[in-house]
Order: structure tokens, then C-alpha cells, then sequence
């Protein structure tokens, strides 16, 4: 039993570098140094993990400028396949409603080049530029597959009259539920899922000589009016950084001590205590 897995991927600025254009309310990306979002690194590992126990193949899938393809040779680095870029001045200011059109238009093409469809799409949790959580459920709901999210442990596949069939845990607040799902299917993963391998001395060279296919708007067959700022339900109005608090005062001395200072306290403010 193979599978062919696409698993989505997105370059995001790193959150320690994160500056903000305080005219504008945007952004600062000139400069700042980009990574492969982390929840998406954990989704390229269980790609990786279940095409080596049940064979098949593993594409990635990532929408951007040019230099997004830094973050898909990454993931070839650690094993991958094959990667896909999507780039085209048409997905400027696409919503995660955009965004889910486009990568699923996406998916429908690498499937019709495979011959035989997408089985698994894969997808981090949230990227931690957004951390919006919705492109993946977007992306199954724009080619009519269930979505399962917050999926820690892909605990087995087995094969029944319908066809490949997954077991998996999702992360629940106070435990976790087994679900299982008929393939094809999207999942969103948490970090609990796994630990990512390191690339490997060959992984690293074939990214190095990689030739990434790049595919236009017109490539995919996308409607246009579906996406970049046309397609898009939202509109980023303005982003800002809250104002910085003074630090409290930390009260001095044992629990008992601090209850009683805080207690006064209050009482000198005007609360009845």
C-alpha cells in the first residue's frame, strides 16, 4: 500500500526578528531573516515516517515569492521527494480563504500529474505568523475531504473495502480522542507528534541542485477573481504592537506575608476586604 502525500509548507519570518512599521502598520519583512514554519516541520516528518513504512511519495506544497523556496529545499533536504512552488503576483493579499483555493487548485494538478490522485494532506497546526488554523481545514474543504485536526499520533493504516483507512489520536484539553478516517483526508498536526530527523548529507546535496518547479496562477487553472486580494473575505486593516506595561512589584517575603501587604493594600485603595 503506497500513498501519495502532499504536505503544505509555508516560510514565515522569524518571530524573534519581528519588526513593525509604525506609519504604516505593517510588517517589517526587508531584512528579516525567514524559517520553515515550525508546526509545518512536524507535518513533513509524518509524511516522511508513513511513506517510509508504507512506500509512496512525498510532495511539498508552499505558496510565496521566490525566496519560499529556501523553506521547500529544507524539507527536501530531510527527505522529501519532490516540492512545488506556487508564485504569482495573483496571490498578493490572499486571506487564508485565497490561500486555501489556490493550494487546493495546487494539490488537484500534483495529483493529475500522478495519475492516480492526492491520498494525504498534511499541514502544521497553525503558522505562527497568522496562527489562524485554517488554511488546512480550507484546503479540505475546497476539494471535499474531512479534515481532522490537532492530530498528535497516527497510530495506524490499514486497508478495508473502501480503501486506506487511518487511525489517529487528536489532542483534546483533558486527553485525547481516536478517530478514524477514510483516505483521501486532510490532517493538521501538533508538535506532540513527533521528532523531526535532521537533514542528511544526501538530503542536503539534492536541495542544493533541486530544480523547483514553479507554478503560476495559469498553471493550476486558478480563477483569478478566487484569488490574492479579489478572492480574499478578509482584509488586513492594520497591525500593531500593544503598548508596553510597566512591570508590577513584586511583594517581598514569604506567602502569608505578601497575602497580608496585598490585603492592606487593597484596603488603602478603597476595597471593602
Amino acid at each position: 500500500m503506497s500513498l501519495n502525500i502532499v504536505v503544505l509548507v509555508k516560510q514565515v519570518p522569524d518571530t524573534s526578528e519581528v519588526r513593525m512599521d509604525p506609519v504604516r502598520g505593517t510588517l517589517i519583512r526587508e531584512g528579516v531573516p525567514s524559517i520553515v514554519n515550525p508546526f509545518d516541520v512536524f507535518a513533513i516528518e509524518a509524511g516522511l515516517a508513513l511513506r517510509d513504512a508504507y512506500g509512496g511519495k512525498v510532495t511539498l506544497l508552499s505558496m510565496g515569492p521566490s525566496q519560499a523556496g529556501a523553506a521547500l529545499r529544507e524539507g527536501i533536504s530531510m527527505g522529501a521527494d519532490d516540492a512545488v512552488l506556487i508564485s504569482d503576483r495573483a496571490f498578493a493579499g490572499s486571506d487564508t480563504l485565497a490561500t486555501s483555493y489556490a493550494l487546493a487548485t495546487a494539490v488537484k494538478k500534483i495529483g493529475q500529474n500522478a495519475g492516480a490522485g492526492v491520498d494525504l494532506i498534511l499541514a502544521g497546526r497553525q503558522a505562527i505568523d497568522g496562527d489562524t488554523a485554517q488554511v488546512g481545514p480550507g484546503v479540505a474543504e475546497q476539494l471535499g475531504m474531512p479534515s481532522i485536526t490537532c492530530v498528535s499520533k497516527i497510530e495506524s493504516l490499514s486497508q478495508n473495502g473502501t480503501g486506506p483507512n487511518l487511525r489517529l489520536r487528536r489532542m483534546l484539553e483533558d486527553g485525547y480522542q481516536v478517530v478514524e478516517v477514510g483516505l483521501p483526508a486532510v490532517l493538521s498536526v501538533v508538535k506532540d507528534i513527533n521528532k523531526p530527523r535532521l537533514p542528511s548529507l544526501r538530503g542536503m546535496m539534492k536541495s542544493k541542485t533541486y530544480n523547483l518547479p514553479t507554478w503560476t496562477a495559469a498553471d493550476i487553472a486558478a480563477d483569478t477573481t478566487l484569488c490574492g486580494l479579489s478572492g480574499s473575505a478578509t482584509r488586513v486593516k492594520r497591525i500593531f504592537s500593544p503598548e508596553k506595561r510597566a512591570r508590577g512589584e513584586t511583594l517581598e517575603g514569604g506567602a502569608a506575608e505578601q497575602a497580608k501587604t496585598l490585603v492592606q493594600r487593597l484596603r488603602d485603595s478603597g476595597f471593602s476586604i
